[in-house]
């Protein structure tokens, strides 16, 4: 009896500590993924027009640093980014929402790259916003014929590749349309459409066999919904290797039915299956002045919303999202988490009156002068009837993994909290021994260069920098000797 009271002290104590410990954690405990290279993505269109409105990220020191670096060193592995044709007006001014042409997601691609991160690259096939109830073709391509449209298609698609690869990209994926539901670039009938995937699927396959493509829907809830795109892809002899699909609780069901509707592909057809976005509140408070999509007045209700709008709670979501793909098997490819930095240009909580109006003057001009908002209203000229009525701001500026002012939040790590590594591990076995030590002592050398959650498990004492301190201290817990580090502990 003493013997076990003694050992439930330890673990309340253990359990007390490891809240103090400088892991950052929102969650713990490891996913076993039945697919080994399960993505933990983040789609991050919009960061090149927030840094040039002047928004900076921060660490969990409170430093300053590279968005890129923040988010591989908090376990995302993977980076989403939409691509349209020509998001300008005729006077080159930006339609917004990141302005996100093919330059800015070669440069992405780039930046993913330095970090180790692949990238997903999501063609629109449109000037702008594409989803179900907007699937307008690219102003260029508004007056061609079918045949014409796929011939531009294949074009444009494996001249992007070329360009955003040449910038030193490392593209793992391809995205043949975006929310492509009801229709693809101004065409609404599933046989116009699967030629058009065809042609865009040719297009990866020219550029590197090896890169997968996937096509992209959304509204699993719907009854028989995902069972009749996939149906109707292998009618038409649809070439592709993912089939993914939107999921947001506050409109997609439940997540049992979200495994169901993807297992019937993965099981049928033997496609991998993708949720290409997802997403959560932290918060229901608004940072910018621009009403979001979720909010006290709005999808802030419903049966499926299982988590508190807290970055805990963000995390939860993030995780049972991912442990959904995970129960399809081996063909759950993974998860991206859409727009996760996408935070306000200017903080406008506790304002009110003159200075309220002041800030929110502020952000409008430099929503407009860079696209930093979901829309400007220069993209009245391509879509006068939604984005031209309704631009402005970040609509999910509290759906971020960043507060107003750009620091990290600790939801972030849920990323890396799935994997299960531990701190000292810097041979990634799960255990702690001397080749923990050597590693370490070679990445010191600078013999080897380690990805970044291997980087940061070899830190243990958390001052930024691998060296013979951090090997030390691994050497004396392996001694035996107590350490002021958390070493064995999970991230």
């Amino acid at each position: 009896m003493v013997k076990k009271a003694f050992s439930a002290v330890l673990t309340v104590l253990a359990l007390i500590c490891s809240a103090f410990l400088p892991s950052f954690a929102a969650q713990s405990g490891k996913i076993d993924f039945n697919n080994p290279d399960f993505i933990r993505g983040m789609d991050i269109s919009s960061v090149l027009s927030l840094e040039q409105s002047g928004v900076k990220f921060y660490d969990e020191r409170d430093s300053e640093s590279d968005l890129f670096k923040i988010l591989a060193y908090h376990g995302v592995n993977y980076i989403r980014v939409r691509v349209w044709n020509d998001p300008f007006d005729g006077n080159g001014a930006g339609y917004g929402g990141g302005n996100c042409d093919v330059q800015s997601a070669a440069e992405i691609g780039r930046r993913a790259a330095k970090y180790g991160m692949k990238l997903l690259v999501d063609f629109h096939y449109s000037d702008f916003w594409a989803d179900p109830k907007k699937q307008q073709a690219p102003k260029k391509w508004q007056n061609y014929s079918l045949s014409e449209k796929c011939t531009a298609l294949y074009d444009f698609t494996l001249d992007s590749l070329n360009k955003i690869k040449a910038a030193g990209a490392d593209i793992g994926m391809v995205q043949i349309g975006n929310e492509t539901t009801t229709g693809i670039a101004g065409e609404y009938s599933f046989e116009s459409m699967s030629k058009l995937f065809d042609s865009g699927s040719r297009a990866v396959r020219d550029f590197d066999k090896n890169v997968l493509v996937a096509l992209h829907f959304t509204n699993p809830e719907r009854d028989g919904h995902v069972k009749y795109l996939a149906d109707s892809l292998n009618r038409y002899g649809v070439d592709y290797d993912v089939f993914a699909t939107s999921y947001y609780p506050f409109w997609h069901g439940s997540l049992s039915n979200l495994t169901t509707v993807l297992s019937y592909v993965a099981d049928t057809y033997g496609k991998y299956t993708l949720v290409a976005e997802t997403s959560y509140p932290f918060t229901l408070d608004d940072t910018d002045g621009f009403r979001n999509t979720v909010n006290s007045g709005a999808n802030s209700s419903g049966e499926n919303l299982l988590w508190s709008f807290t970055p805990q709670g963000q995390a939860d979501e993030v995780r049972a999202v991912m442990n959904a793909v995970n129960d399809v098997g081996e063909k759950g490819l993974g998860v991206f988490y859409w727009e996760g930095a996408w935070i306000t240009v200017g903080d406008t909580t506790g304002l009110s009156g003159s200075a309220y109006s002041a800030r929110y003057k502020a952000n409008s001009k430099l929503w407009e002068k860079y696209g930093s908002g979901w829309a400007s209203s220069f993209s009245a000229a391509y879509d006068p009837d939604d984005a031209g009525k309704y631009y402005g701001g970040s609509a999910v500026d509290n759906q971020a993994f960043f507060d107003a002012h750009g620091r990290v939040l600790s939801s972030l790590d849920v990323f890396a909290s799935v994997t299960g590594k531990i701190y000292g591990d810097a041979d990634n076995d799960g255990d702690i021994t001397v080749t923990d030590v050597t590693g370490v002592q070679r990445i010191t050398a600078a013999l080897v260069t380690p990805d970044a959650l291997t980087n940061r498990v070899s830190d243990v004492n958390g001052d930024g920098v691998v060296d013979i301190v951090d090997a030390t201290e691994i050497q004396k817990y392996i001694a035996g000797y107590k350490s002021d580090y958390p070493i064995n502990n999970p991230i």
